[in-house]
């Protein structure tokens, strides 16, 4: 294999230094640099030991590591991330207490959070109770989490407290 260089970056950086320009996409150094770095990345293999491996399986299976990906009715989901719904307005898919994949929808199709108004947010997070949101798999939690938590504004000190007789 050719010597090691010093990086993409430090190679940036010397271009700039030298005052050459980027590559362009579709231009010949792009191409270069695409196919060069398709090669690298189908060289970069990564292996383990079996009891590296085993180690990882284990951390997995007791939850140290979460997974975001998990299949749900026979296809691949990704957990944790809200998204548009089908059913009501956003869906996101958890994981339960039990294990089980669950799909939980929240939110009323047609109506605006206006989580830009201080009032709005603060009565729905009163109404919703989102200093207690309860459980991942539970719709509150989502929607508790949509709206996002209001800071009380300490009060404005006059600036003349500040002057000392001036």
């Amino acid at each position: 294999m050719e010597e090691q260089s010093k990086g993409l970056w430090a190679n940036i950086r010397a271009k700039r230094a030298r005052g050459e320009k980027p590559a362009r996409k579709g231009s010949d150094a792009y191409n270069k640099a695409v196919a060069a770095a398709k090669k690298i990345n189908a060289m970069n293999e990564v292996t383990l030991c079996e009891t590296c491996a085993l180690a990882l399986l284990e951390d997995i299976r007791d939850s140290k590591f979460e997974l975001n990906e998990a299949e749900y009715q026979g296809r691949t989901v990704q957990l944790g991330k809200p998204m548009r719904g089908d059913i009501k307005k956003f869906k996101v898919y958890v994981k339960n207490p039990e294990g089980n994949v669950v799909k939980v929808n929240f939110g009323q199709k047609g109506m605006k959070i206006k989580k830009n108004n201080p009032e709005r947010r603060r009565s729905f997070r009163a109404r919703h109770n989102c200093d207690n949101p309860g459980p991942r798999h539970k719709p509150r939690y989502w929607s508790c989490r949509q709206v996002v938590k209001v800071k009380e504004s300490l009060p404005i000190l006059s600036v003349l407290s500040y002057t000392s007789g001036v």
